[in-house]
């Protein structure tokens, strides 16, 4: 049975739910005590996470960890991790290792991102060996479903329940109810909206829109064999769109071809023809991947660009996380990044308040956030493509001030000492629990 009501507010939330939906109890096993030494808490939430994508997986499995009670509600009948590959910046692996994802082998780390024009001028070369070494973390490109499958390890498969389409969110005295499709309802003491662009959870709370920037990417992945550079991405802008190809692993290459778009956009029958004869002649390895590339490989695109503006993210137990949250141009590929910087942030708010002031430490992550993640938004907002006179003078700045300008601005919209200060508590605690094994 799919239907999920409160009956008794004394009964455990786990075995509300899983029993009422024909499974079993809640399993603590992969939940063991809190890590990070820093909470207050001594109550157990009971937390709903509406969507199971990155942002969802991410912040259940830091909850799970914190020794709450969660579940996490999918629309779709099983949790997909969609197609392509995404960029795992220096920010972003190091929340994944908080949160005990083993990313060893995953993907391909890159050592350097080439930026060109069109015409095949050199703008700039950034060193992403060396902002490893200052963010100490490094850059990967992974496979998407290589990525869900990492996060999803040792999750309870019970904790994530597919199948259930979220049609609204109430507030309640004591918490908020979110309603099914199917006219079933799950209670919790906080929902956490995970549930991407078009956020039910979103327009539950009030939050505006997201609007178009006016562009696309046609995207995926390709299988090229001959690839002579496996560590070195490559980014080409030309005067009306730009493109780029990204080492994912083995012999994956994410590409991506970014042009103009409207909401009057006619699909053309064969794409492939006018992707083609846009970026043509670009480089030998862009050739290389038009010619590898056919109607079927951009089935799924084109994929709009939008930008939320970034106001309110919440109201009473209902906040937001990830694209719900600040979706965003994949410019600066940062959206899996940001998702998993909410995750940081909100459970140490959550640690932090303690369960006896829920609310004030909601609207602690969401000040917390909104700065940075603005900051964010914004530059990854800006138009890329130019003309070559526009993008000559970018050749002038030394590779060195372009890696350094580009670390420090990750650096400063991380929340670096938060970071650090739950690497080191972290430590300190599986120090601690060594010692106690001796």
């Amino acid at each position: 049975m799919r239907r999920v009501n409160q009956t008794a507010r004394g009964f455990v939330f786990g075995v509300r739910v899983f029993h009422r939906l024909g499974g079993h109890h809640a399993d603590h096993s992969w939940a063991p005590s809190p890590s990070l030494g820093e909470g207050r808490r001594s109550v157990t939430l009971r937390i709903l996470v509406v969507g199971a994508g990155v942002g969802g997986i991410s912040i259940a499995r830091g909850l799970l960890r914190d020794g709450h009670d969660v579940v996490v509600f999918e629309r779709r009948p099983a949790v997909q991790a969609g197609g392509g590959a995404v960029t795992i910046w220096s920010n972003g692996e190091t929340v994944l290792g908080q949160l005990g994802v083993d990313m060893d082998g995953a993907g391909q780390v890159l050592s350097a991102v080439r930026i060109l024009t069109s015409t095949g001028r050199l703008l700039a070369v950034l060193d992403l060996t060396a902002m490893a070494q200052r963010l100490g973390a490094p850059v990967r490109m992974v496979p998407r479903r290589t990525l869900m499958d990492r996060m999803l390890n040792n999750i309870p498969a019970q904790r994530i329940r597919c199948g259930f389409d979220a049609v609204r969110v109430v507030r309640e005295d004591d918490g908020a109810r979110v309603e099914f499709g199917d006219g079933g309802s799950a209670e919790g003491d906080v929902v956490i909206g995970a549930d991407g662009l078009h956020s039910t959870v979103r327009d539950g709370v009030g939050a505006p829109h997201a609007k178009s920037t006016g562009w696309c990417s046609w995207q995926g992945l390709v299988e090229l064999p001959d690839l002579a550079e496996k560590q070195v991405a490559q980014v080409i802008i030309g005067r009306c769109g730009n493109t780029g190809l990204w080492p994912a692993g083995d012999s994956n290459v994410q590409w991506w071809f970014d042009l103009p778009w409207s909401p009057d956009f006619v699909r053309p029958q064969h794409p492939i023809a006018m992707i083609r004869s846009n970026f043509i002649g670009w480089s030998d390895a862009v050739d290389s991947v038009l010619a590898a590339l056919t109607d079927d490989d951009l089935a799924g695109s084109p994929y709009p660009h939008f930008r939320h503006p970034i106001t309110h993210s919440g109201c009473g137990p209902v906040t937001l996380l990830g694209d719900a949250a600040h979706t965003m141009p994949p410019t600066l590929a940062q959206g899996a990044n940001q998702a998993l910087l909410d995750t940081m942030v909100l459970c140490r708010a959550l640690s932090a308040f303690g369960s006896s002031d829920v609310l004030t430490a909601l609207r602690w992550y969401e000040k917390t956030r909104r700065r940075n993640v603005t900051a964010v938004s914004r530059v990854a907002s800006l138009q890329v493509a130019h003309g070559e006179s526009v993008l000559r003078p970018a050749a002038i700045i030394s590779d060195r001030l372009h890696t350094w300008a580009l670390t420090t601005f990750l650096s400063q919209t991380s929340h670096r000492r938060m970071s650090e200060a739950i690497v080191r508590s972290r430590y300190a605690a599986q120090s601690a629990a060594s010692c106690a094994l001796r």
